[in-house]
């Protein structure tokens, strides 16, 4: 004996939304500034090693040097656009509702 239980197709269920975006994206707007400001800092550096601008105001340690200033940019900067990928949400693909099949029996007549 074959038992076939029909089911009636319920509701469709939703992705939940990604959480803490508006964190996300408060996090990425403080991050592209100071960004900014690092490469503010290598420009400031370099520009001291060349005696075009004043002394740099960090004259020994590991950030006297103009690449750990490019190095920390790259890294704030890459940072920020990472967070804004995920702070903005995707966009919605609402699905295509189907036509019924026709019954080819009755469309020949």
């Amino acid at each position: 004996m074959l038992v076939r239980i029909r089911l009636r197709s319920g509701p469709r269920v939703q992705p939940a939304g990604r959480k803490n975006q508006p964190a996300t994206l408060a996090l990425a707007s403080l991050l592209t500034p100071a960004a900014v400001m690092a490469d503010v800092l290598a420009g400031w550096r370099i520009t001291a090693d060349l005696n075009i601008a004043r002394t740099f105001p960090i004259t020994e340690g590991f950030y006297s040097h103009w690449q750990v200033w490019v190095a920390a940019a790259a890294v704030l900067h890459l940072g920020a656009v990472l967070l804004n990928r995920y702070g903005k949400s995707a966009p919605v693909v609402q699905e295509t509702i189907s036509e019924p099949e026709r019954n080819l029996a009755n469309s020949r007549s």
